[in-house]
Parts: C-alpha cells; sequence; structure tokens
C-alpha cells in the first residue's frame, strides 16, 4: 500500500513525496489510519522504523491550515532537547507545502525566541516537559485548546524523573482529546498513565520489545579491567567501520575515552548532558556528514536521535539497565541495514551481562580479538569444557566470523 491510499491531505502527500518517501513502514501502515479514525493510540517499535511520520502524518493532515491567534492544537512531548528539535524538524519538512506553524520549547537556551513563538500563535508545539511548565507558569502559552496530544518515548520520560511533569502538562489539556503514547517497553508506571490518561487506546507493535533487530550482529568481548580500553583501541584499528557510537556509562568516562581516541588520531564528537545545546548540534552534524568518524556518548543519545548509517556500535560500560542495551545496539542495523554491536565486559560486568541475556532470552556470544595480548581474566573460566558460555567467534574485516575457544591462559587453541 501506498502513501495515497491511506487517506492523508493533498498538502501532506506532497511533503512525502519532497520527502523522498516511497512505501509506508509497517507502524505507519498501521498506526497511520487508527490517527486520521481518531483513535487513542499506543506504539510500540524499533528504532529506524518511521514511528514520528506514523504520529506526524495523520495529525498535520487533519489540522488543514493556520489558525492565526489560536492557542495549540498539537502538543507533542519529548524527553530530551535533541528529540525535541529533531521532531520539530520532521514536522516542518513534512508540513512544507501548508502554513501550518511548528515550534519548539526547551532548556538549556534563552526564553526570547520561545516565548516570541508561543505567543504569536502556533499550531504544534514539540517540547520538554520542565521548560513548558516554565512556560504555562509565566503565562507564554495555553494549553486548553489542544486535539492531539502525543507522549513519545514514553519509557524514556519514566527514566529521567519526568512523569510528574507529564502528569501536570496532560491535567491542563482538555479531557476531550486525541492522544498517542509511544513507548519501547511500558513498564508498570507506563501501564498506570495509560489508564489514565488513554481512551479506549489501540496498540500497534512492530517487533518484539525485548529482542535487538536481526540486522544487528552483537557480541561480547571479556577483557582484564586494565586493558579495556587498548582492546577498544584495536578493535577500531581492526574494524572496517564506517561510523561507530561509543557508548560510556558517565560523562567523565566519555570525555576520558574521547582525548584517548583523539590521541590514536581519530576524528571524534562527544554527545553528554553536560554538553551546551550548540556544542551538541555540532556534534550530531559532524557525525552525520561524515567529519567526525566515532561519536562517544552517554546514554542521551541511546534513543531517539536521527543518527542513520551507523555501520558499528561498542559498548565500551556494559549498560546497567537491559532496556538501554536494546536501545544502544539499536542505534546500528536501522530499518533494514545491517550492523555489528561489540560489548566489551570485565568481571564485574557479570550481573548486568546475565540480566541482559535472561532480558532478550538468548546467550551473547563472548568472542576474542585476534592477535590481541590477553592478560588473564577469571572470565575466561566460562570457556573451559563443561562450562557455559564459551567464545564461538571472531573478528575478520568488521564481520563475525567463524569460532574457536580460549584456554585458560586467554590463547587461542
Amino acid at each position: 500500500m501506498s502513501f495515497t491510499a491511506l487517506g492523508l491531505s493533498e498538502k501532506i502527500l506532497e511533503g512525502v513525496k519532497a520527502m523522498g518517501y516511497a512505501d509506508p513502514t509497517p507502524i505507519q501502515l498501521r498506526a497511520i489510519p487508527l490517527v486520521l479514525a481518531g483513535r487513542d493510540v499506543i506504539g510500540s517499535a524499533q528504532t529506524g522504523t518511521g514511528k514520528t511520520a506514523a504520529f506526524a502524518l495523520p495529525i498535520l493532515s487533519k489540522l488543514g491550515h493556520h489558525q492565526p491567534g489560536h492557542p495549540p492544537r498539537v502538543l507533542i512531548l519529548e524527553p530530551t532537547r535533541e528529540l525535541a528539535a529533531q521532531v520539530e524538524t520532521a514536522l516542518r519538512d513534512y508540513a512544507r507545502f501548508t502554513n501550518l506553524k511548528v515550534t519548539v520549547v526547551f532548556g538549556g537556551v534563552g526564553y526570547g525566541r520561545q516565548t516570541d513563538e508561543l505567543k504569536s500563535g502556533a499550531d504544534i508545539v514539540v517540547a520538554t516537559p520542565g521548560r513548558l511548565l516554565d512556560h504555562l507558569a509565566q503565562g507564554n502559552v495555553r494549553l486548553d485548546r489542544v486535539e492531539f496530544l502525543v507522549l513519545d518515548e514514553a519509557d524514556r520520560m519514566l527514566d529521567m524523573g519526568f512523569l510528574p511533569d507529564v502528569r501536570k502538562l496532560v491535567e491542563k489539556c482538555p479531557r476531550k482529546r486525541h492522544t498517542a503514547l509511544f513507548s519501547a517497553t511500558i513498564p508498570p508506571q507506563i501501564e498506570t498513565l495509560i489508564q489514565w490518561a488513554m481512551h479506549q487506546p489501540e496498540t500497534v507493535e512492530i517487533g518484539a520489545r525485548r529482542s535487538p533487530a536481526e540486522s544487528v550482529k552483537h557480541v561480547i568481548y571479556p577483557v582484564s579491567d586494565s586493558q579495556k580500553t587498548d582492546l577498544l583501541l584495536r578493535l577500531l584499528d581492526s574494524v572496517n567501520y564506517d561510523s561507530v557510537i561509543v557508548f560510556c556509562r558517565t560523562k567523565h568516562g566519555a570525555d576520558r575515552i574521547a582525548t584517548t581516541l583523539k590521541r590514536a588520531n581519530h576524528a571524534v564528537a562527544v554527545l553528554h548532558s553536560n554538553r551546551t545545546q550548540r556544542e551538541r548540534e555540532q556534534a550530531l552534524q559532524g557525525f552525520r556528514d561524515g567529519r567526525f568518524e566515532v561519536l562517544v556518548a552517554t546514554d542521551i543519545a541511546a534513543r531517539g536521535l536521527d543518527i542513520a548509517d551507523v555501520s558499528h556500535v561498542v559498548n565500551y560500560d556494559v549498560p546497567q539497565h537491559p532496556e538501554d542495551y536494546i536501545h544502544r545496539i539499536g542505534r546500528t542495523g536501522r530499518a533494514e541495514a545491517t550492523g555489528d554491536a561489540f560489548t566489551i565486559m570485565v568481571a564485574e560486568d557479570s550481573p548486568h551481562v546475565f540480566a541482559i541475556e535472561r532480558f532478550i532470552g538468548q546467550k551473547i556470544p563472548r568472542i576474542k580479538l585476534e592477535g590481541f595480548d590477553y592478560r588473564y581474566t577469571a572470565l575466561f573460566e566460562e570457556s573451559k569444557p563443561g562450562n557455559s558460555g564459551g567464545f564461538p567467534g571472531k573478528v575478520r574485516g568488521g564481520r563475525i566470523h567463524g569460532g574457536y575457544h580460549f584456554s585458560p591462559g586467554g590463547r587461542r587453541r
């Protein structure tokens, strides 16, 4: 089925065509008719499957044209300013042949321009919760005429502690409205929010929530703690990659790894919450256009950011929440492309790795980087005969191949 068969308005179809979209993705096929029909929708899909268009295109079609002086008719809440800016850009692109007005509201920048745009009248407001509450308190915006409410990345907003703010904002919206909620996972707090904020929602789930994308091959590299950074450097030297995201647990760790990689002559950008908005935008744009080959990031980049064609992901630190593992490695292998995800594991990471494996329902292969001079670590005991685990593969040219095992001393046999 093509976009023209979904019931979208002519102006929005022009925008879709100008963006170069040919056929709808599965989540768009299922969600767009529901939103057009006025149903509340719960959406779940893997990263890179077109979720933003799934709610944006039908909402834009139903809005029609700009209403001067009218309070916002659409409110889209996002957990981070990067994601809010990305969604605003997408909306402007889809609506380029209409006169609809879109504005974005987030913290970390001045209030002046945001205040002016809100007071002049915007049909659609894309916002992070905290800054929007500030504008409400200052009388810069009203939400009592909102017709469409979108809660995007709801589980991420929960993780970041935004759910109380989200509830306050929902209470400011009319009870009679259309609501869409998108979330990779539905923990109990999100279930409660759904029951409270939505009316007989229809669920659209594309792909298994707990499974990595089939297009991503993911493996674990056990190593002693003292060799983590050396192994990362050797991995990057050994792999034929186009672009790599290296995930670190802390902002300090990200800065330290970025400095090390720069000394090794890698073109590196850094992304974490201590970077200014301008620095973040420059890092992302430079990574997208190829000026930076490596992006070192904390989990701020694991979800929602518009970064396509990432060939490899490296978890320098094992994520402490299994859901974050799915989102991190989902930055590669997007929308039918293939990719590799490498996780560097030290002994103290074992509980987190086992939790991830329970969560995804599969054992992640442990492998050795050929030619690396390993020091002994107790993790190598996993590969002894009769033990679970083992090291069934190796890397050549950036792809995962073949099988061999470690001896207790870490040597190939």
